[in-house]
C-alpha cells in the first residue's frame, strides 16, 4: 500500500540516537533519575496552583489561542487542550496556525485550520489571555516563536505543552524561570537553557506568565487546571467527569519514566521488522469526540508496527464535537486497504479509550511494545 498518513521518522528522529546505540550494541543508556527537587509553590492560588484568571480589557470571557504548525504539529498536544476547554465552554478559543490550510499532525491525522496568527491579530490586537504551545516539528520556526514572544509581551500567559517548552524557551520566556518537561527532552534542555530551573516530579510548572508541562498525557490535567483557574473546581470537576479524570493536580512521578531494556528491543524490533507493519484505520464520523481519537490514534502510530489512518466512508471533511475540521485520510470504501480497523465507543470517555487502546496494543504487539508506547506519552500503565 502507498498510502501513508505519518512519516516514521519524525517520530524515530527523537528516540534515533538512543535506540542507534543499542542496536549497534555499543552501550545501553541509561538516563538515570534526579533527587526529587522540592521547591516552594512560586504562586498561591486555587488548588490547581494556577493563578486565578484575571478579566482584561473588559472581556466577558478569557481569550485562548491553540496554536501550532502546518508541517507537522504534536497530535495531542494540540487537539486534547482544544478540545477540553472548547467543550468546557468558559473561554473563546480559537485554533490557529502559522498559515491556514491543512495542519499535519505527528505521529497521525490532519485538520483543516482556517486561521492564520494575522487573522488573530486583526481580530484581538491587545492579544490573547493565554496561548497554548503544542511540540511542533520545527521548534525553531520562527514565525510561530515571534508571535509567542509578541503574545507575552501583550500580557498573555504561554503553557507550553510536552516538547512545546523548546518554543517557549527558544521564545526567551523562561529566562530564570521554573520549568518542566518531557523526561526524554529533560537533559537536553538543561543544557540549552542552564538560566531555566528544570523541575521534576511535577505534572506541570507555573512561574509567573508561563506554564510548562510533561509529556503528552499532561495535555489533559493542565486543561482541567487550567478550567479551574477560569471557572473554579466545580466547573472544572463537572468536566473531569466528563473526560473520565478525577485528579488535575500538578502531582507525578518523573523516575517512572526512564529506557529500559525491553523498550530498545520492542523499539528496534519493530523498526527493523517493517514488512510486518500494519495498515490500521479508525472509522471517523461527524460530531466524533476529537480528543478521545487523538489519544487512541496517538498511541497506535507510536508503536513502530503501524501506518494509522482516519477513515471515512463519505467524501468531505469531518466537523468534530469541538468543531474542528478534520481531513480522513481514507475516503470512499476505505476498507480494502487496511490490514486492521479500530472502531471506538461513542459513549466512552476519553481516558477510558486511552487505557483501552494501551491494553489492546499489548494484545496485538505485546507488552514491551505498549510499555514502550506509554513510555512515549509519559502515562503511568496501571
Amino acid at each position: 500500500m502507498n498510502v501513508n498518513s505519518f512519516d516514521t521518522r519524525f517520530i524515530f528522529s527523537k528516540y534515533k540516537k538512543t535506540i542507534i546505540y543499542f542496536v549497534c550494541a555499543i552501550s545501553i543508556w541509561n538516563c538515570g533519575t534526579d533527587p526529587e527537587i522540592k521547591q516552594k509553590p512560586a504562586l498561591i492560588k486555587p488548588e490547581s496552583g494556577l493563578e486565578r484568571y484575571k478579566p482584561r480589557f473588559g472581556r466577558k470571557r478569557p481569550v485562548i489561542a491553540v496554536i501550532g504548525e502546518t508541517k507537522y504539529t504534536e497530535l495531542s498536544d494540540f487537539i486534547v487542550p482544544f478540545g477540553v476547554l472548547k467543550r468546557a465552554k468558559i473561554a473563546d478559543i480559537h485554533a490557529l496556525a502559522d498559515k491556514r490550510g491543512t495542519m499535519n499532525m505527528f505521529p497521525a491525522l490532519k485538520f483543516e485550520i482556517g486561521n492564520d496568527f494575522t487573522d488573530f491579530d486583526l481580530k484581538f490586537p491587545e492579544g490573547a489571555d493565554y496561548v497554548i504551545v503544542p511540540a511542533v516539528h520545527n521548534s525553531e520556526n520562527r514565525i510561530l516563536i515571534d508571535w509567542i514572544r509578541d503574545q507575552s509581551r501583550k500580557g498573555a500567559t504561554v503553557i507550553g505543552i510536552c516538547d512545546g517548552v523548546w518554543l517557549v524557551s527558544n521564545a526567551g520566556l523562561l529566562n530564570d524561570k521554573r520549568a518542566t518537561g518531557h523526561w526524554y527532552s529533560f537533559e537536553k534542555l538543561r543544557e540549552k537553557f542552564p538560566s531555566t530551573q528544570w523541575i521534576r516530579n511535577k505534572r506541570y510548572v507555573a512561574d509567573r506568565n508561563v506554564i510548562t508541562t510533561t509529556g503528552v498525557t499532561a495535555s489533559i490535567p493542565i486543561s482541567l487546571a487550567l478550567v479551574e483557574s477560569i471557572a473554579g473546581k466545580q466547573r472544572a470537576s463537572n468536566v473531569a467527569r466528563d473526560f473520565g479524570v478525577t485528579d488535575w493536580s500538578d502531582e507525578h512521578c518523573s523516575s517512572e519514566f526512564a529506557f529500559e531494556t525491553k523498550h530498545y528491543f520492542a523499539a528496534a524490533k519493530n523498526l527493523l521488522f517493517f514488512w510486518n507493519r500494519e495498515d490500521v484505520g479508525i472509522p471517523v464520523f461527524q460530531g466524533m469526540d476529537e480528543v478521545s481519537l487523538a489519544l487512541a490514534a496517538d498511541a497506535y502510530a507510536r508503536t513502530f508496527r503501524t501506518n494509522v489512518f482516519s477513515i471515512s466512508n463519505s467524501s468531505g471533511s469531518i466537523r468534530t464535537k469541538s468543531e474542528l475540521l478534520l481531513i480522513p485520510d481514507l475516503q470512499n470504501e476505505p476498507n480494502r486497504f487496511l490490514d486492521r480497523s479500530i472502531t471506538m465507543e461513542k459513549a466512552e470517555t476519553a481516558v477510558n479509550v486511552l487505557k483501552k487502546t494501551l491494553t489492546h496494543i499489548e494484545l496485538l504487539y505485546g507488552n514491551s511494545t505498549s510499555s514502550f508506547v506509554s513510555l512515549q506519552i509519559e502515562y503511568p500503565k496501571e
